[in-house]
């Protein structure tokens, strides 16, 4: 027969019982809401992380400091757009051979083989100072010739300026169509080295086989393996062979005297200033780049 106490008593266990049952949800409760903030912040950063990762491919410069191996090179940061370009899906296959498609210089991928590697390929630049012809190497470095033939018929370097002269290493830099400078995000891909260089033991820096001499185009490029992708640079003097050391900015088609002679033109505008080592005195306009195939 139950009594009062014993009532009591079960009154008492009954409200423990829930106060723990309380209790052990409101813990539950708040483990939920914590690992919910925790996520969200692991998402943010992994989202940062990635932006970073995206901004950070972008293509090189040759500096200075890069010649003893004492510093890296600069990186191109995002710039505000060209007007007007294309979809980047219009390149998803070659380009018109005569250049006559639509302008594109924005890509979702690297450009497809559009050459013929036993063909040769003569790139010739209208520019404001002059028209220099380059004969390009396609047996050589056929990806590399393959990149700039293609981008050259997509009209990417069309109304471009070479925007930086520095005769300390006695070159021309070009090839930025969003930015006009070092700067510019490229068309959205790099390309392989060509061929793939090695890494030096001691100092941790890639080692190349190429030799600077005047009158050469040759590809910029950062610090990375596989970093180039559309900026170029002209060689216009002895002190390019300063670049010898590192030999990985990959070498693919040379000029003849008459283009030599505009290069070394458009470097004796030279006028010292900036991060780079300076600019031409006036806008060096590239009208135009065609591509003969014979």
């Amino acid at each position: 027969m139950s009594t009062p106490k014993r009532e009591r008593q079960r009154e008492n266990r009954r409200q423990r019982l829930a106060a723990d049952e309380a209790a052990t949800k409101q813990y539950a409760s708040r483990r939920r809401i914590k690992l919910i903030g925790i996520a969200a912040v692991v998402v943010a950063a992994a989202l940062a992380v990635l932006g970073y990762l995206q901004r950070d491919g972008s293509d090189p410069v040759v500096t200075s400091s890069e010649i003893s191996g004492t510093g890296d090179a600069v990186d191109p940061t995002e710039a505000e757009a060209a007007p007007d370009p294309e979809p980047t899906d219009a390149a998803a296959a070659c380009p018109a051979a005569d250049g006559s498609g639509p302008r594109v210089i924005d890509f979702d991928s690297p450009q497809p083989m559009c050459i013929d590697p036993e063909a040769r390929y003569v790139a010739t630049f209208d520019t404001s100072e002059g028209e220099m012809r380059f004969e390009l190497t396609a047996a050589d470095t056929p990806l590399t010739v393959n990149n700039f033939v293609t981008l050259a018929r997509w009209g990417y370097y069309d109304d471009t300026l070479l925007f930086r002269t520095d005769p300390s290493i006695d070159i021309i830099q070009g090839g930025s169509p969003h930015t006009n400078d070092n700067r510019d995000p490229g068309p959205g891909y790099t390309i392989p080295d060509e061929p793939a260089f090695e890494v030096d033991p001691d100092t941790g820096d890639l080692t190349g086989p190429y030799r600077y001499q005047p009158g050469q185009i040759v590809m910029a490029r950062s610090a990375g393996q596989n970093s180039a992708s559309a900026q170029f640079f002209l060689t216009t003097g002895p002190n390019a062979s300063k670049l010898d050391g590192q030999g990985t900015y990959v070498v693919f088609g040379q000029t003849d005297d008459a283009g030599l002679a505009v290069v070394q033109s458009i470097i004796g505008l030279h006028e010292p200033g900036g991060s780079l080592g300076g600019a031409p005195s006036r806008d060096v306009t590239v009208h135009s780049v065609t591509i003969e195939e014979t």
